[in-house]
């Protein structure tokens, strides 16, 4: 008797809805073993360097100016108080001062300074105002690299959040909460939803296997997928010709997605992945935020030591959050703090949320730098950049962001000092030289104007 004669059915009694939240679990597919040096699977080689990742992470509301930038530039530069937070890890980034986000402003298109922010930080486009289905922005610079070199990991990108995502409704100002909620964009129509479970975050990189059903009921697992897959396509063809309009194009972006998964697990079948030895698994969303945060830190620090990608974006909180940080002496909402006023008392909140960030910025530096890589370290072969699309809050004003840039990108990023740019250096700028060192040829991202060259 066949196990699994109940599939087909089980796949038509549940909802279309069901099923796509259903495969976006289980069709977490591993990929590699790392031996000390970088281990492939027996169809690939390994390479003979290690390879560049690339990691984007965003912080909400704008900062606290005077207490956020430092002063000076070059290597003799003076640290500010919040980034003193980090002063021990000074060598190891640099602060990038005149970068801006033009498409984040209104143009017209009164107030969603918020949706703006985070929408156009990787995509550098004006996204459309709409709280609606027809959302449009465009493909965001993670996501340009995850089509070239996507396929040479397990899993061509991560996406990830402490705010979950979330695809419609309306949240600021008449824009779709999709703009605000996700920093990736596949293309111009469909973002890429964020995981904010950590368990969730670990069965993607290891599979289902590494936290629960291994051996026969992980096979098991792995075979319904299949099943189901076969099910949903099968599906999808049959309502090809039976809709039309905006109806058509949802179907076309879930046979996407569909695709995307099949793919994945063709990936899963050609590489193969190794749990490194005692590696705690999560039990799901710590209760401390910042608890929270590091935990999804560790797992980026795990899927770049295992090459299970190279590519992630992290949203340590979406723009406009109203989260408060009672651990910190702060018990009031964000947002509300960040319309200071220039009321001192606010100000001196913010600063202090401002610093809370830069720690657990500082502790994912501490990770990756003590992950030994070849003769370095995991930092050294990383693009990390932090920082959000807003850089006074109570302004609202998305010229001279607050960026840093960590890491020494293969020994081409020299850290350790402060660059200003000229005012109005489009962000897309930097995007461009990343692809570049990634390996990707881009002619153009959003409004970019031309590489801008760091070293």
């Amino acid at each position: 008797m066949n196990p699994f004669h109940e599939t087909a059915a089980a796949a038509h009694q549940m909802s279309r809805r069901h099923v796509l939240r259903g495969l976006g679990t289980m069709m977490s597919l591993p990929f590699l073993e790392s031996l000390g040096g970088r281990a492939f699977a027996a169809a690939a080689k390994a390479p003979a360097t290690p390879p560049m990742r690339a990691a984007w992470l965003y912080i909400p509301n704008g900062v606290n100016p005077k207490q956020w930038f430092p002063t000076g530039e070059g290597t003799n530069y003076e640290l500010s108080a919040t980034l003193k937070e980090i002063e021990r890890h000074r060598n190891d980034f640099m602060v990038v001062s005149g970068l801006a986000q033009d498409k984040a402003r209104s143009h017209g298109n009164g107030g969603g300074d918020h949706a703006r922010a985070t929408s156009t930080f990787l995509t550098g486009c004006m996204p459309k105002k709409t709280a609606g289905s027809d959302i449009q922005l465009g493909v965001s610079v993670d996501q340009i690299a995850a089509q070239k070199i996507g396929h040479l990991t397990r899993l061509p990108s991560l996406e990830l959040s402490t705010d979950g995502q979330r695809s419609s409704g309306r949240c600021d100002s008449g824009y779709s909460c999709a703009y605000q909620f996700n920093l990736a964009w596949k293309n111009e129509t469909m973002p890429m939803a964020p995981e904010m479970d950590p368990r969730l975050v670990f069965e993607r990189l290891f599979g289902y296997g590494a936290a629960g059903g291994k051996g026969a009921e992980g096979a098991r697992r792995q075979r319904l997928q299949k099943s189901i897959l076969d099910t949903v396509l099968g599906e999808a063809k049959s309502l090809q010709g039976k809709v039309s309009g905006n109806d058509k194009r949802k179907l076309d972006e879930y046979y996407s997605s569909v695709r995307d998964i099949e793919l994945r697990i063709e990936r899963a079948e050609k590489f193969t992945t190794t749990l490194p030895k005692d590696y705690p698994v999560p039990e799901g969303i710590p209760e401390s935020y910042e608890d929270h945060i590091r935990m999804m830190f560790d797992l980026l620090t795990l899927a770049f030591q295992t090459d299970t990608t190279r590519l992630c974006t992290f949203m340590l909180a979406h723009d406009g959050s109203n989260r408060s940080f009672p651990q910190i002496g702060v018990p009031d909402s964000h947002h509300y703090l960040s319309h200071h006023e220039n009321d001192e008392e606010k100000l001196a909140k913010i600063a202090k949320i401002d610093q809370f960030y830069m720690r657990q910025f500082g502790y994912f530096l501490d990770k990756l730098k003590g992950t030994k890589e070849g003769d370095g370290n995991l930092l050294d072969n990383s693009m990390i950049v932090f920082g959000g699309g807003i850089g006074d809050g109570n302004r609202h004003n998305h010229d001279n962001l607050p960026i840093l840039l960590a890491g020494r990108a293969g020994k081409t990023w020299t850290p350790g000092k402060r660059i200003v740019l000229p005012g109005e250096t489009p962000m897309t700028n930097l995007y461009l030289s990343m692809l570049d060192r990634l390996g990707v040829r881009a002619e153009k991202i959003g409004d970019s104007s031309g590489v801008l060259e760091v070293s």
